[in-house]
């Protein structure tokens, strides 16, 4: 069985959402962040050099990387579900919009987040460079969830997975204003029932 080690308010809510989404059975081992720093604790160092989440445990198998363990994941299932037939067109827009969410959005995500702590006459050193990136990552967001239900297409998959949880960072940093479609996916993948799981756990 799966050991998964997750840290309250981290990606590793990609990989237990995932787990729920397929029924898979799995073990959770939980962490939880220092209440002053908000770092992790130095129990995930135990379980990985990097000392982050989400780890995945399975027999001689460690993975640290939520894309890696979702993928690692949906491979072990027999159907393979919850991921575009291989080859075919909707499993490359799959692949494309997993790392686009560790990727290029990540950046002005996480770079909108550091630079709101540090500010000179009045503005953040890099408001230019953010905007730039945010407007052309959530523009293609936007345009992209005006035309089809769900990112790889008209059917829910594990790239939902991975986009949301990013797009839940851009709301809290308010990258989100105005982006209709894009709020209004958000509040419509929240509402299955193996998210809100999921994020009972923290």
């Amino acid at each position: 069985m799966l050991t998964i080690h997750h840290l309250n308010r981290s990606r590793s809510k990609r990989v237990l959402w995932l787990l729920e989404e397929l029924g898979t059975p799995y073990t959770r081992v939980d962490h939880q962040r220092d209440s002053l720093t908000y770092l992790a604790p130095n129990s995930l160092k135990a379980v990985h050099p990097l000392g982050k989440a989400p780890v995945m445990i399975d027999g001689p198998i460690t993975l640290c990387e939520s894309s890696t363990i979702v993928e690692y994941i949906i491979d072990q299932d027999s159907e393979h579900r919850l991921r575009p037939p291989l080859g075919s067109a909707e499993y490359y827009d799959y692949m494309s919009w997993c790392h686009f969410a560790e990727g290029s959005l990540a950046l002005p995500i996480i770079m909108s987040g550091l630079m709101r702590a540090e500010t000179r006459d009045g503005k953040q050193p890099m408001d230019g460079y953010i905007a730039k990136e945010a407007h052309v990552d959530f523009s293609y967001i936007e345009t992209t969830l005006s035309k089809q239900a769900y990112f790889a297409g008209s059917e829910f998959t594990a790239a939902d997975i991975m986009m949301t949880i990013s797009l839940e960072m851009a709301k809290r940093a308010k990258l989100l204003e105005g982006k209709t479609h894009t709020l209004a996916y958000l509040e419509k993948v929240q509402q299955r029932p193996a998210y809100i799981k999921a994020i009972s756990f923290g």
